[in-house]
């Protein structure tokens, strides 16, 4: 990953290392409320509403190449149900763990005179800047990793009739009349012999019978 753009120390999601002072072994420990930035979750399927508190409990260690950063974030998630499509709401506990290193450290440790912007092993890697790391892309991937890809209310829920749909679970002897479709047609043909029965107890004659009468004539 290239170098961070410039950070805000007023951002609650930005940290200050300087207390580490640079020395390996040096360890400081943080607890932190702060709003859920947007769209942390699963976009239209789970997520922590923007705004809403999150917990953060964090362990900044000094190393050679640079912070290695530890912690927990804690929060209530909110979304909707995949099987009966009801709100829920779930407790949220992601862990995570990531190296900020030293913008003039290689990945040993060694200092260099100029990190390579370009060098293919910079992609995947995260840097201090002047001291400040921000914590908020290692918080994205932690609680989408964390959350459920399909939440339910309930481990037995049983979702909705697929004919009316109706909530199963607010009514467990719902139920609807199949009717076999091979003897659909065999339905058709007895609904018709009854309206030409009706025809006969009417005193009408079936068009059969009028047809040779008329012949006859």
């Amino acid at each position: 990953m290239a170098h961070n753009a410039r950070l805000d120390h007023r951002n609650p999601l930005v940290f200050d290392t300087h207390e580490l002072g640079r020395r390996p072994g040096a360890l400081q420990r943080l607890t932190r409320a702060v709003p859920a930035p947007r769209d942390l979750g699963l976009q239209g399927v789970v997520g922590v509403p923007e705004g809403a508190p999150v917990e953060l409990e964090l362990r900044l260690e000094s190393v050679m190449e640079g912070v290695l950063v530890t912690g927990t974030a804690h929060a209530q998630a909110e979304g909707e149900c995949v099987r009966c499509l009801e709100p829920l709401e779930l407790e949220l506990d992601a862990d995570f763990q990531e190296l900020f290193s030293y913008p003039d450290a290689d990945e040993r440790g060694r200092v260099v005179a100029e990190p390579d912007a370009d060098a293919e092993d910079d992609e995947d890697r995260l840097f201090l800047e002047d001291g400040l790391f921000d914590l908020e892309p290692l918080l994205r991937d932690a609680v989408v990793l964390a959350l459920p890809m399909q939440p339910v209310c309930q481990e037995d829920c049983t979702g909705l009739c697929s004919e009316c749909g109706a909530r199963l679970a607010d009514d467990p002897d719902h139920h609807h009349d199949a009717v076999d479709i091979r003897w659909a047609a065999l339905q058709g043909l007895a609904g018709t012999m009854k309206d030409g029965e009706k025809d006969e107890m009417s005193g009408g004659a079936p068009r059969s019978a009028r047809a040779d009468e008329k012949q006859e004539k």
